[in-house]
């Protein structure tokens, strides 16, 4: 029986992962990708500096 207590962690731990896995992959996309792509972009506009027009 000790065999089954080895496995017990690495394989509670690989269907976590697994599951991990799966929730990002499905809320790729979709609907809420374009609010976040919309945001993203927001935050990068403010964050760069004006540009300079000393040339």
């Amino acid at each position: 029986m000790e065999y089954v207590s080895a496995l017990v962690p690495p394989v509670v731990m690989a269907v976590f992962f697994i599951g991990v896995v799966r929730v990002i992959v499905k809320t790729q996309g979709g609907a809420a990708k374009t609010k976040e792509d919309a945001a993203v972009e927001a935050a990068l506009t403010r964050q760069q500096p004006p540009a300079n027009s000393d040339a």
